[in-house]
């Protein structure tokens, strides 16, 4: 794995969690979440050369909610556990911010699983005008993988996600969110992969504070979009002052999340680290990334 220059990765294809239980970790996002399996069946060998774990084997189930992918991945070798201790400013955390149509809705569904943790403090929070005025509320799953309900207003967010019946409660994966040390080295790194950024925004308050589970939140928010308009998108999170360094982690940890960036059909998969130390793996989208190939995703 390299942190080297990488060129031609288009859009994010889906994001693989690394989990302890495969069978559980499935059944809580199919539950609890809304998720439908896509696929099960073994990572590929090229993927698992590209993350260094060549010598080991692993499944997945592929996870699909609305146009939006997440792979679940568990390996014949468990690798250390996730931080029992990770707070939101940690430079390992990596969420998924998954787009509901009520989200007092989505909570109480939620409620009624077992097997997560809470990370916001109280309920879903309603933040600031000038932040956005969106409702989010933020957990970890079974495995310690933070994700995120976020609800938006009228005349906020993409248009895709207010296209959507209310009947439909669960509608897709907007993006997915990192935390950084530094907005320039970072933008700089994606802005190699033909990314944009889209929007800035300077989110601090008590209700931040409370959605993120700390007694202070300062965070500079960076969206970037992919060259194609499709897909996921990514957001930077800068916490003022940043929290712990990332840990040097294997990508059998239970940590690891890595983004799957789709290139040119046909090309190896190749896994690199950002500036952080979040693992990216460009590879032409299709069975070489290890699942069957799918159609564009919205």
């Amino acid at each position: 794995m390299t942190g080297a220059r990488v060129t031609g990765a288009r859009r994010i294809a889906w994001v693989s969690r690394v989990v302890a239980d495969l069978d559980r970790a499935a059944a809580f996002y199919r539950h609890a979440l809304g998720f439908r399996i896509a696929w099960r069946g073994p990572v590929d060998r090229t993927v698992l050369s590209a993350l260094g774990m060549g010598r080991l084997r692993a499944r997945q189930a592929v996870l699909r909610l609305g146009g939006q992918t997440v792979a679940l991945v568990q390996f014949s070798r468990r690798g250390r556990r996730y931080p029992p201790d990770s707070r939101s400013d940690d430079l390992w955390f990596q969420h998924l911010a998954i787009v509901v149509s009520d989200i007092e809705a989505a909570y109480a569904r939620l409620e009624r699983h077992a097997g997560w943790r809470p990370i916001t403090d109280g309920p879903p929070q309603k933040l600031p005008q000038e932040d956005g005025r969106v409702r989010a509320y933020k957990f970890r799953d079974p495995d310690g993988h933070p994700l995120e309900l976020l609800w938006f207003p009228p005349g906020q967010g993409r248009a895709v996600w207010h296209r959507r019946g209310p009947e439909t409660l669960f509608l897709g994966i907007d993006h997915s969110a990192l935390s950084i040390a530094s907005p320039r080295c970072s933008v700089r790194f994606y802005k190699t992969l033909g990314w944009r950024v889209t929007e800035r925004t300077l989110n601090h308050g008590p209700r931040q504070a409370a959605l993120d589970g700390l007694a202070q939140a300062h965070v500079q928010v960076t969206a970037l979009r992919p060259c194609l308009p499709s897909g996921p998108g990514l957001e930077l999170l800068a916490y003022q002052p940043p929290g712990r360094a990332t840990r040097p982690h294997a990508a059998n940890d239970l940590v690891t999340d890595w983004t799957t960036l789709a290139a040119t059909p046909g090309r190896l998969p190749r896994a690199v680290r950002d500036p952080d130390g979040h693992i990216l793996l460009v590879a032409g989208h299709g069975g070489s990334i290890g699942a069957p190939a799918w159609g564009p995703i919205t």
